[in-house]
């Protein structure tokens, strides 16, 4: 695409869209940079100059992204008069910002530096986009003709970008590294719960772990601040590691999620799988009340099998779940190579989601999908795992089908270890009266989406009995 080059004032955000969307002529790169040099260089003789490239802009669109920078702007300074002219030249690949004070802002010297970088930091924290950004600047003096200027600001802007991508690698790694090194137990747990069709109650058999604290409350938020060169197997091993250390003494079925593709490459032999047995034992858990996840992931074979490599945890009691188990599920192959080694098919939410008057087929499919699991489940003496149910009444429709197990935020948010196990015995037979009750009414939803565990709003509420 060639280069576009636009001129945003403060109240000209028309004429920018209107670039972007391509209803105005596109320049050439001559003439764009000609146009670009003319306006944002030779027009403002005197005043400071800025200029940031940006690369990689992801999850944003051009247009929202420039229109956001005089906003980061102000929060980064105290001025009164913040104004800013803006001039935009690239295309959505890579393009040029160039910043100068407005004639209404006089002497006003924004801190573009320090509001990117805010910006950047809480858009990578928080995943809502990414970008890749440096930025170069000069004053603009009366001497130096507009394409001088023009090219020492590039030339810094990309040095600059340069040295970010450099600093924000160790910068991650680094904060990365204090988490795997904290000792403190840095880990959440989602509570698994259990459906007694004899007794009518709901009890907490166990949690999936997953990372959390304060440095990280996800996974994914994790390995966003793992540079691209590391070695994501060996981080995944040290997550395994991490949560399986804040576990210690942890009642219950415990599930940790890991890739085939880690297990291949990182327990590629007994010992070291007797080594991870040992960390269990130290850990006060027992191999019998674990569970390895194996996420939907494509994985490679080579002289080490994962059915062998499976193998090894089994010798020890370690057992394993489908993950993310649904009719396109890639978890198939798994599950007929590992065979009773798979004790738990946690079944994708598309898979029960279907309404019979929405799309009668599919709704059929996925019955029989169903019904597949239990028969898949039956012949490994495995259990079926419903995740994402967020109503009453699909929860019904399968506990009427034979699931009895959920992880569901409609019972139990994730919560941490500590509470876990502090009141995990307290956690049991819940009767379904209480249950229909809670999550039949609307102000009670309202409730317990606000409290987070059904256990402790049924006992407030005076459906259940305190322990003694």
């Amino acid at each position: 695409m060639p280069l576009r080059f636009a001129s945003l004032q403060p109240n000209g955000q028309v004429a920018f869209r209107a670039i972007l969307q391509k209803t105005v002529e596109n320049f050439g790169f001559s003439d764009a940079e000609k146009n670009f040099r003319n306006t944002f260089i030779d027009k403002n003789r005197g005043k400071p100059l800025f200029l940031m490239l940006v690369e990689n802009l992801r999850d944003v669109r051009v247009d929202e992204f420039v229109r956001n920078i005089p906003d980061q702007i102000k929060r980064v300074n105290d001025e009164e008069f913040q104004s800013v002219q803006m001039y935009v030249l690239g295309d959505e690949a890579r393009f040029y910002v160039g910043i100068v004070p407005s004639d209404d802002a006089p002497g006003f010297l924004p801190n573009i530096d320090g509001a990117m970088g805010k910006l950047h930091g809480e858009v990578t924290k928080g995943k809502k986009g990414d970008f890749d950004f440096g930025i170069g600047r000069t004053q603009c003096n009366y001497i130096s003709d507009s394409q001088e200027i023009f090219e020492e600001l590039v030339r810094a802007a990309h040095k600059n970008l340069q040295d970010n991508l450099v600093r924000w690698s160790w910068t991650y790694l680094n904060r990365a590294n204090d988490y795997f090194a904290d000792i403190n137990p840095n880990a959440v747990v989602q509570p698994i719960i259990y459906f007694d069709p004899k007794k009518e109650t709901y009890s907490v058999k166990g949690g999936e772990v997953f990372v959390g604290g304060d440095l990280y409350s996800s996974y994914a938020e994790l390995i966003g601040d793992i540079p691209k060169d590391q070695d994501i197997n060996r981080i995944e091993l040290l997550i395994l590691e991490k949560i399986i250390t804040s576990c210690y003494d942890i009642p219950g079925l415990l599930k940790f999620n890991v890739s085939p593709q880690t297990l291949i490459d990182t327990f590629p032999s007994a010992e070291k799988v007797f080594r991870f047995n040992e960390l269990l034992l130290k850990q006060k858990l027992n191999p019998h009340n674990i569970r390895l996840e194996l996420i939907e992931q494509p994985y490679e074979e080579t002289a080490i099998k994962l059915k062998d490599v499976c193998r090894y945890f089994f010798q020890f009691g370690i057992t394993f779940a489908a993950d993310d188990f649904g009719v396109k599920s890639q978890s198939h192959q798994v599950i007929l190579d590992l065979g009773e080694m798979i004790k738990e098919f946690k079944l994708d939410p598309i898979s029960f989601k279907f309404k019979p008057e929405e799309d009668q087929t599919k709704f059929l499919d996925n019955l029989a999908f169903i019904d597949y699991c239990i028969r898949l489940a039956d012949n490994r003496e495995a259990i079926i795992t419903a995740e994402a149910v967020d109503d009453y009444d699909t929860m019904r429709f399968l506990i009427a089908h034979q699931v009895f197990y959920f992880q569901s935020h409609i019972f139990c948010k994730k919560m941490s270890l500590a509470y876990f196990k502090e009141n995990f015995y307290k956690m049991q037979n819940l009767p379904e009266s209480a249950v229909r009750k809670i999550l039949s009414e609307d102000d009670l939803i309202l409730r317990q989406k606000e409290q987070g565990n059904i256990f402790d709003l049924a006992l407030s509420l005076g459906l259940i009995k305190p322990l003694k």
